[in-house]
């Protein structure tokens, strides 16, 4: 018996063994256009040359040790997390990966008020762990030891019914989390008003905003986290994906009323020098490359190209966050980009194509993929797709 690997997920039949900036290369040297980011979290694209070199030097001198000494490229990535996000009198908690974030967000918030009801909305994707699973709109992954009376669905964008769950349940709500753009629920913008709204609302009631920036934070959006659009604080903010561009390396951003307490929150591997010399890496690139604008003027670019464009629907998004539709005789798109013209995208399903480029992508690559999606929406569906 050879040991096989715990079936997860469906894969395309491709390897791929290289990466530089925006294109990733197969075995067999074919060169794909990579508009996914391997789930948005390439950020400063495949490969950088100052990531690597930061994460080789940190290698040799020590990859790991616990949070039981001072590590200063903790206080270094907070000090330059904080300038370039606008957070400076934030507070940050590294951790490991998207859902821990959003894990401990919400545990964060309970020992800080007490409470236990969280409200998360429809369409939500927080994560596969306990908790971040919970508020998760997909009920086909709660296990059911996950399952919990303490989480409210409510409509995404829906001010009413928000305002109702706060008049009747406000006093037992400890959390709101909110993606600003919901990326696995197929780019759904929140609102600034229904964003405000939430800040208003977790104010008067003593409740806690999280701001959920897995998917949308680090850039994405054209601000650093795509809740700014709203002009208001969140309480936590939650990172991963592009933090790290490939490293594995998430956190959190306290507001200075959240006080810490020795206990509240821990981690092994969260912080390690490995992590934060490659999260570090990835702030030095964005500040030097400006990459936060190149997302602005990237996204704007695309979409508007792809608004004009004919046999897609509904182009939404921000920044280099992009979705569309795709009509029912289109249904083969995205297989037909892969396989036929050499470009990853996402998906959310049932009929969602989702962008999510390094923020580096060029403006001679957004042409290669408008090119690229042009013939592939123009063309019969190649045998091999089907």
């Amino acid at each position: 018996m050879v040991m096989e690997l715990f079936d997860v997920y469906p894969l395309n039949d491709i390897t791929i063994t290289k990466g530089l900036g925006s294109y990733v290369w197969d075995d067999n040297g074919v060169q794909y256009l990579d508009m996914y980011g391997g789930h948005a979290v390439i950020s400063i694209g495949h490969c950088h040359p100052h990531w690597v070199s930061r994460i080789e030097e940190q290698l040799a001198k020590i990859a790991f040790y616990s949070n039981s000494v001072i590590i200063p490229l903790q206080k270094e990535l907070a000090e330059k997390l904080g300038r370039l996000s606008g957070k400076e009198d934030f507070q940050l908690f590294l951790c490991n990966s998207g859902a821990e974030a959003n894990e401990n967000a919400m545990k964060l918030a309970s020992f800080h008020n007490g409470r236990r009801k969280v409200v998360a909305f429809s369409k939500s994707f927080h994560g596969r762990t306990s908790l971040a699973v919970a508020v998760t709109d997909n009920p086909s992954i709660v296990a059911p030891v996950n399952e919990t009376e303490n989480v409210i669905f409510l409509p995404f964008n829906d001010t009413a019914a928000l305002e109702k769950c706060f008049a009747e349940q406000g006093a037992e709500i400890s959390s709101v989390i909110i993606e600003g753009i919901q990326g696995v629920g197929g780019i759904n913008i929140a609102t600034e008003s229904f964003l405000q709204l939430i800040r208003r609302l977790c104010d008067q009631h003593g409740a806690v905003y999280i701001a959920d920036g897995i998917q949308c934070g680090y850039g994405r959006s054209g601000r650093f986290f795509s809740h700014d659009y709203a002009g208001v604080n969140a309480d936590i903010y939650t990172m991963a994906k592009g933090m790290g561009n490939g490293f594995p390396v998430a956190g959190i951003l306290i507001a200075p009323h959240i006080r810490p307490k020795h206990g509240l929150l821990g981690t092994t591997f969260g912080g390690n020098h490995l992590a934060c010399a490659a999260a570090l890496a990835v702030l030095e690139v964005m500040e030097e490359e400006k990459l936060v604008d190149m997302a602005l003027q990237r996204g704007m670019y695309l979409l508007n190209k792809l608004k004009a464009m004919e046999g897609i629907q509904n182009v939404r998004g921000r920044g280099l966050m992009i979705g569309f539709d795709v009509p029912e005789e289109q249904k083969q798109l995205r297989k037909k980009l892969l396989h036929d013209h050499f470009v990853f995208t996402g998906e959310s399903k049932p009929n969602v194509i989702r962008l999510l480029p390094s923020l580096a992508l060029s403006r001679k690559q957004a042409d290669e993929f408008l090119e690229a999606l042009g013939e592939a929406v123009a063309s019969p569906v190649h045998a091999d797709t089907l």
